[in-house]
């Protein structure tokens, strides 16, 4: 089913980008200087929201393709998981990322940033694994 290719593949490519955020790239916001850092992630939030915004709907579309099409356990553990990602994301981490790029870089908020991403990072993780099973059990 060419879907669950797509599915796999969309999640594989979230699932790698937020690890790489997870222990690279937010981390690293803590050693830029604050004009750096302020200037760098102006920049930053556009590039990755040209990565991140067409996954993340791509990503939501194919698991609601697939409870309203297939309506198995994982498919809707799978969009279960694509909600919350969302909420948190919307809820949670752009209004980090809007104080950054308003000029809050102090590092108890950087390091929030780090911390709190790994609610982001183990549910896309979950949300692959659910994925990789289903794609293998063929369901």
């Amino acid at each position: 089913m060419p879907s669950a290719v797509l599915r796999l593949v969309v999640d594989f490519g979230l699932l790698v980008l937020i690890w790489m955020v997870q222990l690279i790239i937010y981390p690293s916001f803590l050693h830029y200087t604050q004009e750096n850092l302020f200037v760098w992630h102006q920049k930053y939030t556009v590039l990755m929201g040209y990565i991140v915004a067409p996954l993340m709907a791509v990503q939501l579309g194919i698991h609601v393709y697939h409870v309203f099409y297939f309506k198995t356990p994982l498919s809707i553990v799978g969009l279960v998981l694509v909600i919350a990602l969302w909420l948190i994301t919307l809820l949670q981490f752009v209004p980090i990322h809007s104080s950054i790029s308003n000029g809050s870089t102090d590092e108890i908020l950087l390091k929030s940033l780090v911390n709190k991403n790994w609610s982001r990072t183990i549910l896309w993780s979950l949300l692959f694994l659910t994925g990789l099973w289903s794609f293998v059990k063929g369901t």
